[in-house]
């Protein structure tokens, strides 16, 4: 049985009665935002000096506290750090995908080395600020993220490669390097005397070797000009700039392949794979593109064929045929929003299943039942002398932040309230850590804020193949509404699978045989619609 609301405000209060008077709140949330606006970088984009890393929990962050106060800046800080991070040498403008960081304060010169989970959560902030503006050219890097995923860092079974080295032939970058003379060996010169010019490849190079300080002569490929102003430059018209772009960038691809590659990282770790299926899914519905749905489905499958042991536990990595290793609180959390990301997407309840068994288990072997939060390690790993608990938001989100986030989207998912008391149990148990350094934790507070500030659980009523019901999710997924869940309830059967997963769902029909929205909020609908228009003005004026 689900507790009552009125049963879920009392253990709160109860338990912030004993909680320290640090425990994260809305305070919390403002003073990491002010600490990420004094270090902003005004003229290049991102947060602080070189080195610069992409921390795009970063993003997210910023877009939810916009999407609550409506504050101007804070999209325009995300918008002009993922611009000079897509311009800049640290995203790879020929092969695409972006590269670990930036030895610079300009984006310009990285450390080469491309790892899956950078991937994967900047395809994640491009998507939402795409929702969120409607402006293709964040959906466009998305896509070209896809595509360097897809293309090389994805097993034939579906699982992703953990990432790409920095050197070839024990040169650092030199795979990515290009000189004038090189440009022109495969464009020719009048074709390569455009290109070099838009992608600043001069003569003498700009990439200086971190060892000796000294320019080689090569170039890193990055655009210092927009595309109106490169057109004017060179009379052209932006679309004629752009056609001769993309073929001369095919060109040099293809140049480049015959090169000596990198050495490839092909372990599949079943954290990172989480997150490239959540990138993956969302990237399938809010782009409309179904072959990301199809890739981040058989990723699930690679999972859970290679990944999961005859308990149904997870493992933590796989490569060649071998799999082994106890998981991690991060696999089982990394996991889970794949799967609810997944979900969301295709609507396919064996993931929410999947889901919520993976929570159960994190729960049950991972928690700490005194404190609160969670244990990197499960309770019945004896190989360990400690146990760490951790929630710092690193280069990647902490799992105790992701486990925090999943919990309260299960809550209003499945209506089990005991998952939002563990969910304010982990900021309670990381609370003075948290209140000392917000900038450090920017994706619990994302989660923080989904428990703070309005939610909403969006239910569509509808045949699952219908147009009318295909139409009205497709514009849901379109939209930035980071404090919604949403759930289709199949009307094509009597006793749908999401009924028992989510029992507010049991009694809702559609409308005359009509795709129906339901607007609710903690579980209390309003008065549903078949209208598009009218189910997104509820979510607005929420």
């Amino acid at each position: 049985m689900h507790e009552s609301a009125q049963q879920v405000l009392e253990h709160l209060h109860k338990n912030s009665q004993s909680a320290t008077d640090t425990t994260p709140d809305e305070s919390t949330v403002d003073t990491a935002y002010k600490q990420l606006v004094s270090r902003f970088d005004s003229t290049y984009g991102g947060f602080g000096n070189a080195p610069k890393f992409p921390s795009p929990h970063n993003l997210l962050f910023l877009l939810r506290r916009w999407h609550h106060t409506g504050d101007a800046r804070l999209l325009h800080m995300v918008e002009q750090t993922l611009q000079s991070m897509r311009h800049g040498g640290v995203y790879d403008q020929i092969g695409f995908g972006f590269h670990r960081y930036s030895t610079d304060a300009q984006w310009l010169l990285p450390h080469f080395e491309k790892m899956l989970y950078d991937q994967a959560l900047m395809a994640l902030a491009n998507i939402e600020t795409f929702q969120a503006t409607g402006k293709e050219e964040y959906a466009q890097t998305a896509r070209q993220v896809f595509e360097y995923v897809l293309r090389d860092m994805t097993h034939p079974e579906g699982g992703f490669y953990s990432a790409e080295d920095a050197d070839s032939q024990g040169e650092e970058g030199l795979f990515y390097l290009w000189t004038p003379e090189e440009t022109k060996q495969v464009l020719g010169k009048d074709k390569a005397e455009l290109i070099n010019d838009i992608l600043n490849i001069r003569s003498g190079g700009n990439f200086v070797d971190q060892a000796s300080r000294q320019k080689t002569g090569r170039s890193i490929p990055h655009f210092t000009s927009t595309a109106e102003e490169g057109a004017r430059h060179h009379n052209l018209t932006p679309d004629e700039l752009e056609v001769r772009w993309q073929s001369a960038r095919q060109a040099l691809f293809e140049a480049r392949e015959q090169r000596v590659h990198p050495y490839k990282d092909d372990k599949i770790l079943t954290d990172w794979n989480g997150l490239m299926i959540a990138a993956l899914a969302k990237g399938a519905a809010a782009l409309d593109d179904p072959r990301y749905a199809d890739a981040a489905r058989k990723a699930a499958a690679f999972v859970q064929t290679h990944l999961v042991d005859k308990h149904g536990r997870l493992l933590k990595r796989w490569r060649r045929g071998q799999a082994g290793l106890p998981a991690h609180l991060n696999d089982y959390a990394f996991t889970v929003w794949g799967l609810l990301e997944l979900y969301e997407a295709v609507y396919d309840v064996q993931y929410l299943k999947w889901a919520v068994e993976l929570n159960s288990q994190m729960l049950d072997r991972f928690s700490d039942s005194e404190s609160g939060g969670f244990y990197f390690s499960a309770s019945d790993q004896s190989d360990l002398l400690v146990r760490p608990k951790e929630i710092y938001d690193g280069a990647i989100p902490s799992g105790n932040s992701v486990a925090a986030m999943n919990l309260l989207r299960l809550a209003r998912i499945t209506g089990e309230s005991r998952l939002e008391i563990e969910a304010q149990r982990i900021g309670q148990a990381f609370a003075e850590q948290i209140k000392r350094i917000p900038l450090g934790h920017t994706h619990y507070l994302s989660a923080l804020m989904l428990a703070l500030y309005p939610q909403f659980e969006v239910l569509i009523a509808g045949s699952p193949q219908a147009h009318d019901t295909r139409d009205i999710l497709r514009a849901l997924q379109r939209q930035y509404i980071p404090n919604a869940v949403t759930l289709l309830r199949p009307t094509d059967t009597d006793d749908p699978d999401i009924s028992y997963l989510a029992e507010f769902t049991q009694q809702q029909t559609g409308i005359d045989g009509q795709a129906t929205a339901y607007v609710c909020q903690n579980h209390a609908c309003q008065s549903p619609t078949t209208n598009i228009e009218e189910m997104l003005e509820m979510l607005r004026n929420g």
